[in-house]
């Protein structure tokens, strides 16, 4: 049972990441695979991330977004005169539950009414911008967190893509609706629905799954400030979208478990019901977000364990290898590669070719190119290549970074310090002993 236990462990730790090897197995245990590398990555996300915890702080912000969202939607709809069936959207899916409804309308109409009149009208305004900003731009940083992206957008995109999104949701709310209207009206009167009354029926509950499937798929491909390939987010998007009118199906369990509370708290015992149903929300973008980095980023984790136990000989060998790569198609006139054609054609781990790339680019070895053709930079050399040399290669990675930041340093060690970079210029280490140092 132990060895069994051992054996488990090395495959997931070692043996799972190793992807040459898992290459030359059958498409279906490829596949099998996949999936639970990708599975094993959300999982891991979602603790070394504190996914949960940003759940939280995420539930928190859009807590204060959520009553000026709405009324910013409901404003939108009123204008179009779509007002009573955005009501009757709101009725049939929020939370599964009616009661709900007249009190977050309550708090709407409160906000409306006190935005209308003179100065709260700007004022109103400024507090709707700011909460869908602060929301929008929490989910933001918290999504490139997830991606490992150090840079945010700039201000001015960041608050166009927010008030697009706030523009859009009444639209596609009133499309859906106008899309379950007609299934259920006129389309329903048609002698073709009629004869395929079981279709009929099917595209009727699938309205909603699609729609949500849609609006999370665009979050994941547009929120974060990175690319991120349509597949990556579809399959989040479609996961997740599920999820979430599943969630909507089964709320009504949440609303009798919370029955008794409105005996107490009257009509303050539907905030309990808004803050599970929003953290559940910011729960499932958070999951989908790690999902959809998982399955983009899935061979990034290649040889994951045995990166960590590589020597230094051996990287400097693969550094050294790719760097001639790059100067022999330089010099032969061909076209530079990419990073990830590079490890795709000596079956490299991406991570590890990416690591010396970025090493050779920040010592001005090599440098970035982009070309019309590919989205992705490819690398040529930054100097003359018949001044590239081993040494001076191994030099200039051996010097970069910070040295002598100690700010009281022995004299012992300084004088170790100066004798050593002294060797390393003569290059006489083979022929002196440490202690002669």
């Amino acid at each position: 049972m132990k060895h069994r236990l051992q054996q488990l462990r090395n495959f997931i730790q070692y043996d799972l990441w190793r992807q040459p090897q898992i290459a030359t197995h059958d498409p279906k245990k490829r596949i099998g695979y996949r999936v639970l590398q990708t599975i094993i990555l959300v999982v891991r996300g979602f603790k070394d991330k504190a996914l949960n915890v940003r759940a939280n702080s995420l539930s928190f912000s859009l807590l204060f977004a959520f009553v000026p969202m709405v009324a910013g939607v409901f404003a939108i709809a009123r204008g179009f005169g779509f007002e009573e069936l955005l009501k009757d959207r709101l009725s049939t899916s929020f939370l599964a539950e009616a009661n709900i409804v007249p009190i977050v309308m309550e708090w709407v109409e409160r906000y409306l009414e006190t935005a209308r009149g003179g100065v709260f009208l700007g004022i109103g305004l400024v507090v709707l911008i700011w909460a869908v900003y602060a929301f929008f731009n929490m989910l933001e940083l918290s999504f490139n967190n997830i991606w490992n992206v150090k840079q945010s957008r700039s201000f001015g995109r960041r608050l166009t893509n927010y008030m697009v999104v706030l523009l859009l949701v009444p639209i596609l709310i009133i499309l859906t609706s106008g899309i379950s209207i007609f299934l259920n009206s006129t389309a329903a009167l048609s002698p073709v629905m009629q004869a395929i009354e079981p279709i009929r029926r099917v595209l009727l509950r699938l309205v909603p799954f699609v729609v949500s499937a849609a609006v999370f798929t665009w979050i994941f491909s547009a929120i974060p400030n990175t690319k991120v390939r349509f597949v990556s987010a579809v399959i989040p998007g479609i996961i997740m979208g599920v999820l979430f009118q599943v969630v909507q199906m089964f709320s009504v369990y949440l609303v009798m478990a919370f029955t008794r509370m409105s005996v107490v708290y009257g009509a303050f015992s539907a905030i309990p019901l808004i803050l599970i149903w929003l953290h559940i929300t910011c729960w499932l973008l958070l999951v989908g977000a790690q999902l959809a980095f998982a399955i983009q980023n899935n061979d990034m984790f290649a040889y994951e364990r045995d990166l960590e136990s590589m020597s230094r000989r051996y990287k400097d060998y693969v550094m050294l290898y790719l760097l001639s790569v790059i100067v022999r198609r330089f010099e032969q006139g061909e076209q530079p590669e990419t990073a990830q054609e590079m490890a795709a054609a000596n079956q490299l781990p991406i991570r590890l070719v990416q690591q010396l790339l970025s090493r050779l680019e920040e010592t001005n070895i090599v440098r970035r190119v982009l070309s019309e053709q590919e989205e992705d930079p490819a690398f040529v050399p930054a100097m003359d290549t018949h001044q590239i040399t081993v040494e001076k290669v191994l030099g200039r990675v051996a010097a970069h970074g910070t040295e002598e930041f100690l700010q009281h340093t022995p004299p012992q060690m300084h004088a170790f310090w100066k004798r050593y970079l002294q060797m390393c210029e003569a290059n006489t280490s083979d022929n002196i002993l440490v202690s002669d140092l």
